[in-house]
């Protein structure tokens, strides 16, 4: 290969970019990014940007002269807007074709949007840029409504307070996290930031995002002088879909990472199938996009050595005193115990099961020691019998 082109100038496209180069590839590499900053963390856009903890110039992933020295084209502000797969060309916002002799797709997602999206003071949260204009708009005698209590949701929930503002939290679900984590543990969630001054309404639905507030379903109207929309995630596969390339909730991906002959997915973007798990799945988490980048160049370099990418996901998430670390796969978990602490003291461990196996520890207060041994577990695929025993009063 002379030329490989990464689509997505984040944290996957840029672990890509890293490993072909560690890897021994001195073939012409370009990086494309829709956004005009050089690649940047994400999980501190809701917390310590979002906080003013910390100022922008914290948030590059590399300082500029480490992107420099991977001798990269690197183009930002510019969008991929088409792929031509038989070409071997990717077209961008600027007119331009870049070709390519291997392709590596990290475009990631973009944020769910409601009816008035446009409304002012409407925010979704994405981007550097998107938090700094958020940031400007909180503090005390400002009102926040945010629609959705997923993490996303709940951290920018966790931290408003912190600064001040008044909440409304506003989630269709019953319980709050439930699909997640499990209810026992969304209800303790959800305890939390009530204790902490939230305005947690449950089992509603929001209709319209208006100037001043938004209207539900049932008719009520709930003012605000800013809205958060954040109900979740769309992969951004619009240019690819007259490539050829099998798009379903996001780019579909064999086990290798690839989607087609000298074609990869990585990060939020990429669902492939996880043979660990045994399933397709698609996971918006930081070190997950890390990992598949690196394991997408390398499988891209040595077509005939290629390795399955079978991770054990991880996410964590800070809301207000507390950390929560999850490894493994909790989605569509048929059951849950705790193993050690106890629920209501906020310092407890919970395992998950799927069919006979454990597939996922969540812990909130809980030392690295005790998750690393649960991680062990679910890479052993532990029997759910013989690790489960929930202790009394749990």
């Amino acid at each position: 290969m002379r030329h490989v082109v990464v689509v997505g100038a984040s944290a996957a496209g840029l672990a890509a970019v890293e490993t072909l180069r560690r890897e021994g590839y001195a073939g012409t590499i370009t990086l494309i990014g829709d956004e005009p900053h050089p690649p940047y963390d994400r999980p501190p856009l809701s917390k310590q940007i979002l906080s003013g903890q910390w100022n922008p110039d914290r948030m590059p992933l590399r300082p500029l002269a480490d992107l420099d020295a991977l001798d990269i084209d690197l183009l930002l502000g510019t969008a991929a807007t088409e792929l031509d797969l038989a070409g071997r060309t990717v077209a961008l916002s600027d007119g331009a074709r870049v070709p390519y002799d291997g392709l590596i797709i990290a475009t990631g997602v973009r944020p769910r949007r409601l009816p008035g999206a446009g409304a002012t003071g409407t925010h979704v949260l994405r981007t550097l840029d998107d938090a700094l204009v958020l940031r400007g708009r909180l503090g005390p005698g400002r009102r926040l409504v945010v629609v959705g209590s997923g993490f996303l949701g709940t951290e920018v929930a966790a931290v408003a307070r912190e600064l001040g503002t008044e909440v409304t939290l506003l989630e269709p679900a019953r319980v709050p996290l439930a699909s997640a984590v499990g209810e026992r543990i969304g209800r303790v969630l959800s305890r939390v930031h009530q204790n902490h001054g939230v305005d947690l309404r449950t089992g509603v639905t929001v209709a319209e995002v208006a100037d001043g507030g938004v209207w539900l379903a049932d008719g009520t109207f709930i003012k605000a002088d800013e809205v958060l929309v954040a109900i979740g995630s769309v992969p951004n596969t619009a240019w690819l879909e007259d490539s050829g390339l099998s798009l379903s909730d996001g780019l579909v991906c064999d086990e290798y990472s690839a989607a087609a002959p000298g074609v990869y997915g990585a990060g939020d973007v990429a669902r492939w199938h996880n043979p660990l798990f045994g399933t397709a799945m698609r996971i918006e988490h930081r070190t997950n996009a890390t990992e598949q980048g690196m394991a997408a160049a390398r499988n891209l370099l040595h077509p005939d050595a290629q390795k399955p990418f079978a991770p054990i996901p991880y996410f964590w998430s800070d809301q207000y005193d507390l950390r929560l670390q999850a490894h493994g796969y909790l989605r569509g978990h048929e059951e849950v115990a705790v193993v050690e602490g106890d629920l209501e003291e906020h310092k407890f461990l919970a395992i998950y099961r799927s069919g006979d196996r454990v597939v996922g520890a969540l812990g909130v207060g809980m030392p690295p020691k005790a998750m690393r041994t649960w991680r062990q577990k679910v890479a052993t695929q532990a029997a759910w019998r013989d690790t489960a025993r929930e202790p009394t009063g749990a």
